[in-house]
């Protein structure tokens, strides 16, 4: 008898994240209107995962502004988890401008930003 393999695969980030609470401003579209402020959990310049108070559908558009600094971006939900006060989002940035608060770090001399 043959063995059927589980289609999962393991997708390898192409930038690692930083651990960074940033405050944000995130704002839905079409079904869920409105401005929440949340925080980020960590960052890089293509991504972040977001501690949010909402239900989000994955492939839903917002808009996501950090508090300090200038960054903002059109962002794509990727998935959205229940946690034990909310849920937690992870976003892809599709049109990301600006900059973060921070720069990364040292070893790297490049500023993070969208």
């Amino acid at each position: 008898m043959k063995e059927v393999m589980p289609n999962t695969f393991d997708v390898e980030r192409l930038e690692k994240r930083i651990p960074m609470t940033v405050f944000v401003h995130i704002s839905g579209q079409g079904r869920a209107p409105g401005v929440e402020t949340a925080f980020t959990e960590n960052v890089s310049s293509r991504g972040a995962r977001v501690a949010s108070i909402r239900r989000w559908r994955p492939n839903e558009t917002l808009e996501i502004e950090s508090l300090p600094g200038n960054f903002h971006a059109r962002a794509r939900v990727a998935y959205c988890q229940p946690k034990s006060e909310g849920f937690v989002i992870g976003l892809e940035f599709l049109e990301p401008s600006g900059r973060w608060v921070v720069n990364t770090p040292v070893f790297s001399g490049k500023p993070l930003q969208g």
